[in-house]
């Protein structure tokens, strides 16, 4: 495995097929079409000259071919009867061209193409704004990157930074971006744009090392949201203090799936329902609309059920008086059914 790289190069997406399985096929196809040449020249070998020794032989056709594909033509062998100088021209000369075309292609495709992606992608990572930068691609980062697409956002919005290679690979095959480097580097941050981006997600795999992530980005983009994956208790409260807006512990998420079913049959389901896009229902968190400034919770445009508002930073139940007029800067959690509602 490569080792990853420190300074943050240019992101990169999958290409469709194989360097060398796309070389090897564009070979074959060459190759077969000069074997094919070569046969064709054989069997009217009758109607080539060769000036000298007036022999043809099978290398003398091979040769022939040869120097018709690439238009040398030294002269030393002619088509002379009507039979090969029609071969020549209604076989040949397309042949050559198909040739011609597949070596230009190649060209093209393993050295034009490839530095104009290499730019492009500069470019991309120049300009990158508003995106979601995933910092780790283990079980979590790989689940969420592939809820993110499913919840709507372009794979090409989304950037995985990860120093495995094998992992990255699996990220490619989403259409995202990928970055092979130390996500707790601040080159690394900068060259995915980390100040620009919507939000941030963070799951390194090991507490210590997500916190300094978290530590990392917050000092290098203090209004960046963060969520950050911790599995120790006690390493929660750290990540709060290192800058984590959003703190997850998937052993905790686990044990409320697990006492929720020993509660009732559906309560687990239905909290896996709420955090999936894939379910019935959906929890949407968005800031109240103007036109929803001075109703009620339970009265939103949106036709969605109100949970909670927060309203500078303090949370405020729906059983609330305060939630009988929402006022502007507010922010609503609300349930709101998804398009798998409908069947």
């Amino acid at each position: 495995m490569p080792p990853p790289t420190r300074s943050g190069g240019p992101l990169r997406r999958q290409v469709k097929v194989p360097v060398w399985a796309d070389i090897g096929v564009r070979m074959s196809i060459a190759l077969g079409l000069i074997l094919l040449l070569i046969l064709i020249h054989w069997l009217g070998r009758d109607g080539l000259k060769d000036s000298h020794d007036g022999t043809i032989t099978f290398l003398d056709v091979a040769y022939f071919t040869v120097v018709s594909i690439t238009t040398t033509g030294f002269g030393d062998i002619t088509p002379i009867s009507e039979q090969a100088r029609l071969i020549e021209t209604l076989v040949v000369t397309p042949i050559r061209l198909a040739v011609i075309f597949i070596f230009v292609g190649t060209a093209y495709t393993f050295v034009i193409r490839r530095s104009w992606e290499n730019w492009r992608m500069a470019r991309i990572q120049k300009k990158l704004s508003g995106h979601v930068v995933v910092l780790g691609y283990g079980v979590s980062g790989s689940q969420s990157v592939r809820e993110l697409i499913d919840r709507g956002i372009e794979p090409e919005n989304v950037v995985v930074v990860d120093p495995g290679e094998d992992r990255l690979a699996e990220a490619e095959k989403l259409g995202v971006n990928v970055l092979c480097a130390d996500a707790t580097r601040d080159d690394t941050l900068r060259a995915v744009r980390i100040t620009n981006a919507q939000s941030v997600l963070v799951s390194a795999g090991r507490d210590d090392t997500s916190i300094l992530i978290v530590l990392t980005v917050r000092h290098l983009a203090p209004d960046v949201p963060i969520s950050v994956v911790v599995r120790n208790e006690d390493n929660e409260v750290l990540a709060r203090q290192a800058g984590a807006n959003n703190v997850i512990n998937p052993v905790r998420f686990t044990g409320l799936l697990l006492a929720g079913s020993a509660s009732g049959t559906y309560i687990a389901d239905y909290l896996a329902d709420l955090a999936s896009v894939s379910g019935r229902v959906q929890l949407v968190q968005r800031v109240v609309s103007d036109a929803e400034c001075g109703c009620s919770l339970e009265t939103l445009k949106s036709g969605g059920r109100g949970l909670r508002v927060y309203r500078n930073g303090r949370a405020i139940g729906f059983w609330e008086d305060e939630c009988q007029t929402l006022q502007a800067g507010d922010v609503i959690v609300e349930i709101v059914p998804t398009a798998g509602s409908e069947s």
